[in-house]
C-alpha cells in the first residue's frame, strides 16, 4: 500500500470512529472499608487487590482504591462509611460483619460487596443467600460445622479439658456464639462466653479465667487486632487456643481451622467486577467458603506442654515448627 492511501485509510477510520479515539476507559471508584487495623487486614486486602489485577483493573488508571480502617473500634465506623459514600464511589468492598452494618446504614444505594461477614441472614443485612435483594451481596463465612469443629480440635489437643471460653467482641454475630455453645454441650464441654468491649479488658479477663477453671479458648476473628496479646496472656496462662484464620497461628496460637480467608477476598473482586460490568447486588447470590485449612503451632504447643497427636499433624495443611 502507498503511503498516501495508507494515510488517507486511517483518516476514513477516525472520521468513522470519533468517539472511540478519544473517550478515555471509565475509571472505577471503589471503597474499602475495615473493621480492624490497616496491619491486621494487610495480607487479605492484598489479595483483593491482586484479584482486581488480574481482572485487569490497573490502580491509578483504571481504578482507584479508597480504603478506610476502624482499627477495631465499633464507634467509628459509621462515620468512616459515610465518609465513603460522600466520595460518590461505585462500590464499596466491606470486611467484617460491623462493617457491612455500618455501609448499610450509610447507604441503601451503592452497591456493597461483603468479602468478609458472619450470618448476612440471620443479621437481617439481606433477606436471602440466593437472592439478596437490596444492594448487599458477597461473600458469608458462616458454615455451622466450623463451631463444631474448632471445639472438637481443643478437646483433641487438651482431652482432660472440661470448661473452654469463646472469647469475642460484644458486637460479634450471635450465631457463631450459639453454635459454639452448642459444640460444647454435644462434647460434654461447658463454655463461657467472654465478651471484650474494650482491649483494656484483657488482663482482667484473663484473670478470671483461672478461678473459673477454663481449660482452652476459641478466639474470635472480630479480636484481630488484639491477638497478639491474647496469645501473649494465652502462653503465660497455659491455655491452648484456636481461632479461624492461619495469621492468628503466625502470631504464636496454638491452632487455626477456617476458610482460607485469603481466598474470600480474591473472590469478592469477581463480585466487583460484575458490579462495574452492570449486575446488580440484589441479582447476585451470597456465596459461601468452598476451600478450608487446618495450621498447627508446635512451637507453642510445646510451650504449653502439649503433645499434638500424630493423627492430627497428618490433617494438617500447614505445621509450623
Amino acid at each position: 500500500m502507498h503511503r498516501r492511501t495508507f494515510l488517507g485509510t486511517l483518516g476514513v477510520l477516525a472520521a468513522r470512529h470519533p468517539v472511540e479515539a478519544q473517550s478515555p476507559a471509565k475509571v472505577a471508584r471503589i471503597g474499602f472499608l475495615s473493621a480492624v487495623s490497616a496491619q491486621a487486614e494487610a495480607a487479605y486486602e492484598t489479595a483483593f487487590r491482586s484479584a482486581l489485577r488480574d481482572l485487569g483493573y490497573v490502580e491509578g488508571q483504571t481504578a482507584v482504591i479508597e480504603a478506610r480502617y476502624a482499627g477495631g473500634r465499633a464507634d467509628r465506623l459509621l462515620g468512616l462509611a459515610a465518609e465513603l459514600v460522600q466520595l460518590k464511589l461505585d462500590v464499596i468492598v466491606v470486611s467484617l460483619t460491623p462493617a457491612v452494618r455500618a455501609a448499610q446504614q450509610a447507604t441503601r444505594t451503592v452497591p456493597i460487596v461483603m468479602a468478609l461477614s458472619g450470618d448476612p441472614v440471620g443479621e437481617r443485612l439481606v433477606g436471602q443467600l440466593a437472592r439478596p435483594g437490596g444492594n448487599i451481596t458477597g461473600l458469608s463465612s458462616a458454615v455451622p460445622e466450623i463451631a463444631t469443629k474448632r471445639v472438637e480440635l481443643l478437646k483433641t489437643v487438651a482431652p482432660d479439658i472440661a470448661r473452654i471460653a469463646h472469647l469475642a467482641r460484644a458486637t460479634f454475630a450471635q450465631r457463631a456464639l450459639s453454635e459454639t455453645e452448642a459444640a460444647g454441650r454435644t462434647l460434654g464441654l461447658q463454655v463461657k462466653t467472654l465478651l471484650v468491649r474494650d482491649p483494656g479488658e484483657l488482663d482482667q479477663i484473663f484473670s478470671s479465667l483461672k478461678s473459673a477453671r477454663i481449660g482452652g479458648l476459641v478466639v474470635s476473628l472480630a479480636l484481630q487486632g488484639q491477638w497478639r496479646r491474647i496469645v501473649d496472656l494465652s502462653l503465660l496462662n497455659r491455655l491452648p487456643t484456636v481461632s479461624g484464620p492461619r495469621e492468628f497461628v503466625e502470631l504464636g496460637g496454638l491452632m487455626a481451622y477456617g476458610p482460607t480467608y485469603a481466598d474470600l477476598f480474591r473472590r469478592a473482586a469477581t463480585y466487583v467486577d460484575k458490579i462495574l460490568k452492570g449486575a446488580k447486588p440484589a441479582d447476585l447470590p451470597i456465596e459461601q467458603p468452598t476451600t478450608f485449612e487446618l495450621v498447627i503451632n508446635l512451637k507453642t504447643a510445646k510451650a504449653l506442654g502439649l503433645t499434638i497427636p500424630r493423627s492430627l499433624l497428618q490433617r494438617a495443611d500447614q505445621v509450623i515448627e
